[in-house]
């Protein structure tokens, strides 16, 4: 061969290592590193199938059909992410094949796939071809292996989210509501049950946080009714703890406090994976989407009911609006990037306008 052809067997052979280390890392960052990293393969994949999924019925007016299209936006997209990892690593392997100089581009092909499919090697004579063989064979079964473990926790994970979620209808209502949330404590008379609802999500959203990072896809997995989601269920929570901790007229209760903070953690560590921007050190001052006409009608609901709220409503108010612009922004804001069934505070003044972004948040920058 020729010094150009050389070079271009080379150029060749270095773009398909490229390729296939590319998808290999993507694999193990997506599937196998415990925390939120830049995976760009996946992401293309994700964003392909969400703007598919729009065209198809995911813009529409009608929410329920909405919902239905972008149901599959998850499943598929996992389902396609294998799919596209195996076409990187055969096309990677091809390249190399063709790039040792001894075969044409249909032969280094079939052995390619041969290879990584184990559909029965084609016999070669050369040790470098041999090598490659077992080395795609061996990447194949990898990821293959990697779907298999990572979809089974993946579902458990889910399942232990829609527990909760699903447990929050008999105290929140549909959709879920804060102050529903405690209407219902106090008409039953266990107003000192909520100490142990503050508790119990607190444990949810550390879960939260830990598994949506790593495993950001579950976002997306929308729950098994329309009318309930993972965003507005957190929101509801957070409200009524934040009610609790600001205008109930009770004795103080650190757990409605701690909670307030282990949810807007969760939250922004969600939002910095999607690249949603926000103000890591809110004042309390700071305007937050709920006006204080709305905050007003809620009070007057629950004191109709017979809840104890505090006489001075300013300052019940400035407290409310401390606690809720911790978290304000990234509710709202994750609640239009899963398209979240309308709930109050929460959905209900949400877009659905916001698509994940190519590349992950980098830390330390807005």
């Amino acid at each position: 061969m020729s010094s150009i052809e050389v070079a271009a067997h080379v150029l060749v052979f270095a773009t398909g290592l490229a390729l296939v280390v590319a998808t290999l890392a993507s694999a193990i960052r997506t599937m196998v590193v415990p925390r939120a990293l830049p995976a760009v393969i996946a992401r293309l994949v994700f964003s392909g199938v969400r703007q598919l999924l729009r065209a198809l019925g995911g813009r529409s007016k009608d929410y329920v059909r909405r919902d239905r299209a972008m149901a599959y936006f998850a499943p598929l997209g996992l389902v396609l992410l294998p799919v596209v990892w195996l076409t990187f690593a055969l096309g990677g392997y091809t390249a190399m094949f063709w790039g040792l100089g001894s075969l044409s581009p249909r032969n280094a092909f079939i052995l390619s796939g041969s290879s990584l499919l184990t559909l029965g090697s084609d016999p070669s004579s050369a040790l470098p071809e041999h090598v490659l063989s077992v080395t795609e064979a061996a990447c194949g079964f990898g990821l293959l292996a990697l779907l298999i473990t990572y979809l089974p926790s993946q579902y458990a994970t889910f399942n232990r989210r829609e527990m909760a979620v699903a447990l929050l209808e008999v105290r929140a209502g549909t959709p879920p509501s804060g102050p529903n949330m405690i209407e219902r404590y106090h008409r039953i008379n266990w107003d000192g049950g909520l100490t142990q609802v503050w508790k119990d999500w607190e444990t949810w959203f550390a879960d939260l946080e830990e598994s949506h990072t790593s495993l950001p896809a579950l976002s997306f997995f929308r729950s098994p009714r329309p009318e309930r989601s993972w965003v507005t269920a957190a929101g509801a929570v957070l409200d009524a703890a934040s009610i609790r901790a600001s205008t109930m007229d009770f004795d103080r209760d650190p757990e409605a406090e701690l909670c307030v903070r282990a949810g807007y953690v969760a939250l922004r560590r969600i939002a910095d994976f999607f690249r949603i921007s926000y103000d890591p050190d809110p004042q309390p001052g700071d305007p937050i989407s709920v006006s204080r006409e709305e905050f007003d009608d809620v009070c007057a609901r629950l004191e109709k009911v017979g809840v104890a709220l505090k006489a001075d409503r300013d300052q019940a108010w400035r407290d409310f609006a401390g606690w809720r612009v911790n978290y304000d922004r990234v509710l709202v804001e994750l609640a239009g990037l899963v398209m979240a069934p309308d709930a109050p505070w929460s959905s209900d003044r949400a877009t659905d306008s916001r698509r994940p972004p190519l590349f992950a948040h980098i830390p330390g920058k807005r």
